[in-house]
């Protein structure tokens, strides 16, 4: 006769089976793994949507304004269903109308590719607000001494709005860690969808859901030690808060 499992019965989180502590850190790494493609991704798509939106033409800046609007108004669960299966079942039709046969694209491709489209929105309105808090004059002077566009960009832009920017990216990272939660309604074996996966097979719902929340909180501390050493780095040469 099957026995209901205890409020704390650890021996659930062993790393080897009958324990699932070990399916449950193979999901965090996937989250953690969705999470920094996506990011990183994102932050490339913000950094040219920030200078697109600032320095491009009429219809750059148009394209950009449309893609962050609806980005930012779409509930991101909403974002994630179409892009996922709207997005994948794009490509293999393209891929059918060039003559090539439809492929089983990656679920962490696609993973990251949904969590970049995502972040890339907020991550060009964050850069373009840090961009216009650098003083004009830093800009003009390096013109002034002969530095290419990208050379000015390179050696002055991006160093001097990184201090004004870490805040918003740091929430940006810190959401994308959240948002690879949302890809369990895809299927994709992240942490919520194995640790779901677990309470169901144990019945041990509390236990294993404090064990993904601890996780998260690991992840969100081990991030902020981070974003300190990265946040003091660049201020270093500024003056302090008054």
């Amino acid at each position: 006769m099957a026995t209901t499992p205890t409020l704390f019965d650890f021996s659930l989180l062993a790393l080897s089976p009958p324990g699932w502590g070990g399916v449950l850190l193979a999901g965090f790494v996937s989250s953690i793994q969705l999470a920094v493609g996506g990011y990183v991704f994102g932050l490339l798509i913000g950094i040219f949507g920030a200078f697109g939106k600032l320095y491009g033409g009429p219809i750059v800046r148009d394209l950009l304004e449309v893609y962050t609007t609806l980005i930012r108004a779409v509930p991101e669960l909403v974002l994630i269903l179409l892009l996922y299966y709207a997005g994948t079942d794009a490509v293999n039709q393209l891929l059918t109308l060039a003559g090539y046969g439809p492929i089983d694209i990656n679920g962490l491709v696609a993973g990251i590719f949904v969590i970049a489209v995502v972040q890339g929105a907020y991550s060009t309105e964050v850069l373009r607000g840090a961009i216009k808090a650098v003083p004009g004059g830093e800009i003009e002077a390096a013109r002034a001494y002969g530095m290419s566009p990208l050379k000015v960009l390179r050696r002055v832009t991006l160093p001097a709005m990184l201090p004004f920017a870490i805040p918003g990216l740091a929430n940006l990272w810190l959401i994308a860690t959240k948002d690879t939660a949302l890809l369990a309604v895809v299927g994709f074996s992240e942490l919520t969808l194995v640790t779901r996966q677990a309470a169901g097979a144990t019945k041990a719902y509390f236990l294993f859901f404090c064990a993904a929340g601890v996780l998260y909180l690991a992840l969100t501390l081990v991030s902020n030690v981070f974003i300190r050493i990265i946040e003091k780095h660049s201020r270093r040469g500024m003056p302090g808060p008054v």
